[in-house]
């Protein structure tokens, strides 16, 4: 597991009030494996695989720290957030994601979440960092909360816009980002959850938006932009 800058805490703190947390990711087995490795730290009051049902279920559970995948195929974590802030501005919003891209980073700040992570945290580190984000802090990684602050600093007001990346659909950057790190197909549909036929599409369908010929150019696009 990668290191993140959040400590590890202890299951079943003496006398630490049991934190509600809600779970929104598209892949079931994602979020199964996430709550039972929570299941010592947090109360797991619900889920969801969509941003309706996300936004729903969010308004009728109410709960503490919101664990907010960012793509997701109607929308993902931004609009979830979009959708809740000014009616639950209670709360609190932590990104889980196999995203660690600065443009996905700064979006979701944006849009007000306290915190992102990627999902190589451990459960341990995970817990901590939700125990963070519902005391009021905010979370990163060292190399995420350099992406924040650079952008914060710069131009505090500027969208993170790229034409030629915004070509692409959500699923086809994630694929694009784990094929510039050397993944295999294999590798990034089992990361992804998804088959080896539909990573040979998303990588066809990106070659073809980016005018490439092959996952070397992709890979040094990919690199220019700081995707990898």
């Amino acid at each position: 597991m990668a290191e993140q800058s959040t400590p590890p805490v202890e299951p079943n703190d003496a006398g630490a009030q049991r934190l509600r947390v809600f779970l929104v990711d598209d892949h079931a087995m994602f979020r199964a494996g996430v709550r039972a490795e929570l299941g010592a730290h947090v109360e797991v009051v619900g889920e969801a695989s969509t941003v309706a049902e996300a936004v729903s279920r969010i308004a009728a559970t109410e709960p503490d720290v919101v664990l907010l995948d960012v793509h997701m195929p109607d929308g993902g974590g931004r609009a979830v957030l979009e959708a809740m802030r000014r009616s639950h501005p209670q709360v609190r919003f932590l990104a889980l994601s196999v995203s660690d891209a600065a443009e996905d980073v700064i979006g979701l700040i944006r849009a007000g979440a306290r915190g992102y992570v990627t999902k190589t945290i451990s459960p341990d580190e995970l817990a901590a960092a939700i125990r963070r984000v519902a005391d009021g802090d905010a979370v990163f990684s060292p190399r995420l909360a350099g992406f924040v602050l650079d952008a914060f600093a710069a131009r505090p007001d500027a969208p993170v816009a790229d034409p030629e990346l915004d070509q692409l659909t959500n699923r086809e950057r994630e694929v694009l980002r784990l094929l510039a790190r050397g993944y295999a197909y294999k590798e990034i549909a089992r990361e992804l959850y998804i088959s080896i036929k539909t990573v040979e599409t998303h990588v066809s369908n990106v070659l073809r938006k980016l005018q490439m010929s092959n996952r070397y150019e992709l890979s040094r696009w990919a690199a220019d932009r700081r995707l990898v």
